[in-house]
Parts: C-alpha cells; structure tokens; sequence
C-alpha cells in the first residue's frame, strides 16, 4: 500500500513553500480565515499559487463559513486546486459552491467521540474528508496543536479518501499507522517554530523521519 500523502497546511510564504516542494510534500494549505495565526491574504496567496504551478504539489484553500458569494469571487481569483471547509458549512452550501466551481471539496469532520464519525454521511457530495480534533468554543476551528483519540478511527471504513489531522509532529507522524493508513496526514503547528511561523528544519526533518520508516 503505498505511504499517505502529506499536507502542510497554514503556509505563508515562498521559502517555506519551496522548502515543502524540496521534501516532496503533495499538497500546501492557504489558510483565509482571519482569526487564525496562520491567515494568509489574496495578494500572498497569488503568489503562492503562481510559484507552484507546474511543480508536484496540490494548493489547498482553507475556508470557515465563507459566505458564499465571497468564496464564489475568490476562487474565480485564486484558481487553487482544492478547498478544504472546516467550518460548519452543511451539504446545501457544498452543493451550492460545487454548482459555481468545478473544484473538489475537503470537509473536515471534527471528532471525539464515536458517534462523529457518523457525520461522513451528512456530506454526500464532498469528495474528502479531513478529521481533526474537535475544538473547544473557545478555541480555534484547527491548528489547536491537539489531537484526539486515534482508537477512533481504527477500523473505519468509508468510500472516500481523508485525511487524519491534529497535533500531529515528529515524535508521533509515524505512529499513525499503527492505528490507520489515512490517504493523507495533515500537519501545521508540528512543524512550526512559533505560533503560525513554519520552520523549514522542522518540515525537513519530519518528513525525513517519516520517509524512513
């Protein structure tokens, strides 16, 4: 089987993009939502998309509870390859970006206990799912540096792709597979140096340490 794909996600500049096209990373994540420590404006994020192009990784826009016209206008703008809501968008909204966009749609699913795996179902037209661990009200909707319990999704079984998500880093990335073999593993405070700033050491020496085993 081969090995999960890998996304860093909360990326902010060329360097750090060119440091996860060095290490083969398949897919970097742009992060437009202003209460994160990681957003990233529609100018930068241009900048990004246009430096990758034509290189070997997949550009992923971030997005909670975009209103819909607003996220319809980026997209026309930022032509990225993928989107990913991590929000509490419902199946009316992905039917309704989807209507406007040919784009394929990343849903994130929060989980703690079993019963959220079940959620899955509520979005029949996202083409993948991102599980992540379920934040507190007063936390962020991700990058909260946690993870839940990967007992969870030990055996499950679903006919699409996802990726697993949440405080994940170099002492636990290779771990995961003695629980699940996601498509994808999503990484972003675990490689950073500080609150929203990548280190180019760190994503190195990560993927490096995952490509080992």
């Amino acid at each position: 089987m081969n090995k999960p794909k890998i996304k860093i996600c909360g990326i902010k500049d060329i360097g750090t993009l060119e440091c996860c096209i060095k290490n083969k990373v398949d897919f970097f994540g742009l992060i437009f939502y202003k209460k994160s420590p990681r957003n990233i404006s529609i100018d930068d994020a241009l900048k990004l998309i246009h430096h990758s192009k034509n290189k070997k990784i997949k550009s992923v826009g971030v997005f909670v509870n975009e209103p819909i016209d607003k996220l319809n206008l980026i997209l026309k703008k930022l032509k990225v390859d993928y989107i990913q809501l991590h929000g509490e968008e419902d199946e009316r909204y992905i039917s309704e970006v989807k209507k406007h966009n040919s784009i394929k749609i990343i849903k994130n699913i929060p989980i703690q206990d079993p019963v959220d795996l079940l959620t899955v179902n509520n979005y029949p037209n996202a083409d993948m799912f991102l599980f992540d661990y379920k934040p507190m009200k007063n936390e962020l909707p991700g990058g909260n540096s946690k993870q839940f319990s990967w007992e969870l999704i030990k055996n499950i079984e679903i006919d699409k792709p996802w990726f697993i998500s949440g405080g994940i880093n170099i002492k636990n990335i290779n771990k995961i597979n003695n629980f699940t073999i996601p498509y994808g593993i999503d990484i972003s405070s675990g490689v950073e140096e500080m609150l929203g700033i990548k280190s180019n050491n760190k994503i190195t020496l990560l993927i490096e340490s995952y490509e080992s085993k």
